[in-house]
């Protein structure tokens, strides 16, 4: 029987730290859909402080957030541009579409990574058959990438083809401090180019439940009628809300070791026979590798769970993901690398 379970499915997984919970029960409340909370508004203060914009919204999940923005930014009918392996684009239930009306477009890019020159071949000259071009997204990091950071110039030059064709430009941040941290600059450099940003407060940053929506004042308020409108105005949500503001103020600095826990996991399974790992594309904290030699990924994944007690995700046949976080550590991954080394035997 497994002993201790490495859970390695998410950052998701992450439980609140006891400066949460200990804000949680403390924490100031009003009605929010009426604007009353105290707490919800300090955090949305803050989130918009950090991110150098307007104004923020605290939404109930990051894939609200996105389609809240996708709302906001674009009338129904007008054509998104986004990378092909993008969680708005594969993810999200097709809400792009069904809900916001909107076609996606997209472009494939390298381990998830949009290069600009892709991005202006995409875009077609107006014609009566195209949908109009409305938004351009961009996933920072890119999670089926594996975590990967969009360089600063890249982004820098997605603003000019937005500004040539009179576009907005959303960011799915949901990492997006993993990838401040990675560049070691301030998230401010990151989303400057960006008309609006969502950022997750319940994946690395351990928060439980939450992601704020940024973005330019007049932005915002029509962000708060799409969230009602979808189900996600809360009322005494400041309980929530506190947990993020500690995520903010003591959480960020730490993704540094889940990224060293990470790099520490692809190194060792890069060294087992029948598993490959694309280690320039391990940059944050997710882990993407290939299972060969006659093995099966859902097969290995059952192993690992059943005979060892260790969580990971089989993507498909050959892939299998882990994610580090604030519950791995060193001696965690150690265990991990010897166990999938004996099931891989």
């Amino acid at each position: 029987m497994p002993g201790k379970i490495i859970n390695l499915m998410s950052d998701t997984v992450t439980h609140p730290t006891q400066e949460m919970r200990k804000a949680m029960y403390e924490a100031e409340v009003g009605d929010d859909v009426q604007k009353a909370d105290p707490t919800v508004n300090k955090l949305q203060k803050l989130a918009a402080e950090m991110m150098g914009m307007e104004d923020a919204l605290f939404v109930p999940s990051g894939t609200m957030g996105n389609l809240i923005a996708m709302l906001c930014h674009c009338p129904a009918g007008r054509e998104v541009l986004l990378e092909t392996d993008s969680h708005i684009n594969k993810y999200e239930v097709g809400g792009i579409a069904r809900v916001a009306g909107l076609m996606p477009h997209p472009i494939k890019g390298k381990l998830g990574i949009l290069d600009p020159a892709d991005v202006r071949a995409a875009i077609r000259k107006e014609n009566v058959h195209f949908p109009a071009l409305g938004l351009l997204c961009i996933e920072n990091t890119h999670n089926v990438g594996g975590g990967t950071v969009y360089p600063l110039e890249y982004l820098a030059e997605y603003r000019k083809i937005a500004d040539e064709h009179g576009i907005k430009v959303h960011m799915d941040g949901a990492r997006v401090f993993n990838a401040a941290v990675r560049q070691q600059v301030d998230v401010k450099e990151i989303v400057k180019h960006a008309d609006s940003v969502m950022f997750c407060l319940a994946k690395g940053l351990s928060a439980p439940v939450g992601s704020m929506l940024c973005g330019k004042g007049e932005f915002i308020a029509e962000a708060v009628r799409a969230r009602k409108m979808l189900g996600g105005g809360m009322r005494q949500a400041g309980v929530l809300a506190a947990a993020g503001i500690v995520s903010l103020e003591q959480s960020i600095d730490r993704l540094a070791d889940d990224h060293q826990t990470a790099r520490q996991l692809a190194e060792g399974l890069s060294s087992i026979n029948g598993i490959s790992v694309d280690i320039e594309g391990v940059q944050t904290n997710l882990v993407y590798f290939k299972i060969s030699g006659g093995k099966d990924a859902f097969a290995v994944r059952g192993e690992l769970k059943e005979k060892y007690g260790i969580l990971c995700e089989a993507r498909n046949a050959e892939v299998i993901r882990m994610v580090t976080h604030r519950h791995i550590g060193s001696g965690d991954v150690g265990r991990v690398l010897e166990c999938v080394g004996k099931v891989m035997r």
